[in-house]
C-alpha cells in the first residue's frame, strides 16, 4: 500500500480548490527560467493570472479530479518543470501579456532556435586575431575592415528548431547577438471546453486578421462560383449580369446608347481586316500611237501648200 503524506495531501486538496475557481487553466513549463525573470513575470501578472508551482504527480491528479473534461487532456501536455496558470482572462490575452513579458537573451549550446538566426553583414566588435577562424567554423564570410573584423555578406547560421552548438553560442556571444527569449512557456490552455496549443495562442493579431480577410475573400468567391447570391454578394452578381448581356448584345449585334461604341469599333475592325484580304484592281496605262501624235515633214508641206 502506497503511504501519501499529509503534506503531498494538502497540496493536492489546495490545488483542487484553485483549479475550480478559475474557468481558464494552462499549463507552464518553467524551464530555465531565472527566479528574477519569474519574478518579474508574477508581477506583470498580478490581479490577471496565479502561477502555481505544483509537482508532476500532484497536478496530474488535480486536473484528473475536476469535472471539466477537457482539463484530464491537458495533461498530455505537462512538460519540463510545470506550473499551473489560473486567469480569468481570456487565454489569448494572456498569451499577448506572456509574449510582451519575454525579454531577449544569449543562446547557450543545447538550447533550440525560436526562430532564424541571422548574421548581418558589417564590422563586429572583434579585432583581427583568432576570432576570424571561429567565425569562418559558423560558415561566416568575413574579413578585415580598419582594425575589426567585419562580415561579408548576410548569413543564416541556424535555422528555426536546429540545435545551438557550443561553438555558435560562442559566436553569437562575442557578436552581442541574443536570439533567446526569456519568459514564461505556455504550452496549452484550457476554457469552455476548448484547448489551445500554444502554436494557436501565440499567432499575431496581423496573422488572424490576414487569414479571416483571406477566408472572406475565398467564401465570396465560391459563392460567386456556385451562384449562391446573399446581400453580401448581390453586387458582384448585377455586376456580372451586366458584363454579360452587354457582352451578348455585342456579339447579337442589338444596337443600344451602351453597345453602339463598341458595334462601330467591332465594325471598323472588321473592315480593316477585310481589307487586307482584298486585292484592289490595277490601273490600265494609256498607250499613246506615235503615228498620230507625229506628223512627218512631207506630210506638214502638203497641207500647207
Amino acid at each position: 500500500m502506497i503511504m501519501v503524506s499529509k503534506k503531498n495531501v494538502a497540496m493536492l486538496q489546495h490545488t483542487q480548490t484553485q483549479i475550480k475557481d478559475y474557468p481558464v487553466v494552462g499549463i507552464l513549463n518553467m524551464h530555465n527560467l531565472p527566479g528574477k525573470q519569474l519574478f518579474q513575470i508574477r508581477n506583470s501578472l498580478h490581479g490577471t493570472a496565479v502561477i502555481r508551482m505544483v509537482r508532476k504527480c500532484v497536478l496530474e491528479r488535480a486536473l484528473k479530479a475536476d469535472p471539466r473534461k477537457e482539463l484530464d487532456q491537458l495533461i498530455k501536455y505537462i512538460q519540463g518543470e510545470p506550473a499551473l496558470l489560473l486567469s480569468n482572462e481570456d487565454p489569448f490575452k494572456l498569451a499577448r501579456m506572456i509574449a510582451d513579458a519575454k525579454s531577449p537573451a544569449k543562446a547557450k549550446e543545447g538550447d533550440i532556435a525560436p526562430h532564424d538566426i541571422e548574421v548581418k553583414a558589417g564590422p563586429t566588435p572583434l579585432a583581427p586575431g583568432p576570432a576570424i577562424g571561429e567565425l569562418q567554423k559558423v560558415k561566416l564570410s568575413v574579413g578585415v575592415e580598419g582594425d575589426k573584423i567585419a562580415v561579408k555578406k548576410d548569413t543564416v547560421v541556424a535555422k528555426q528548431g536546429d540545435v545551438i552548438t557550443k561553438q555558435l553560442a560562442s559566436v553569437l556571444a562575442k557578436l552581442n547577438i541574443e536570439p533567446m527569449e526569456i519568459g514564461l512557456t505556455l504550452v496549452a490552455a484550457a476554457e469552455k471546453g476548448m484547448i489551445y496549443t500554444s502554436d494557436v495562442l501565440f499567432v499575431s493579431q496581423q496573422e488572424y486578421l490576414d487569414k479571416i480577410m483571406a477566408g472572406g475573400t475565398a467564401a465570396l468567391n465560391l459563392s460567386v462560383v456556385i451562384g449562391y447570391v446573399t446581400k453580401e454578394n448581390i453586387e458582384v452578381f448585377i455586376s456580372k449580369a451586366s458584363r454579360e448581356a452587354k457582352a451578348l448584345a455585342i456579339e447579337a449585334g442589338i444596337l443600344t446608347s451602351e453597345t453602339v461604341g463598341p458595334l462601330l469599333a467591332k465594325g471598323d475592325a472588321q473592315a480593316q481586316e477585310l481589307k487586307k484580304h482584298v486585292k484592289e484592281p490595277e490601273k490600265k496605262e494609256e498607250v499613246k500611237d506615235e503615228k498620230s501624235d507625229e506628223k512627218k515633214p512631207a506630210e506638214e508641206a502638203e497641207e500647207k501648200s
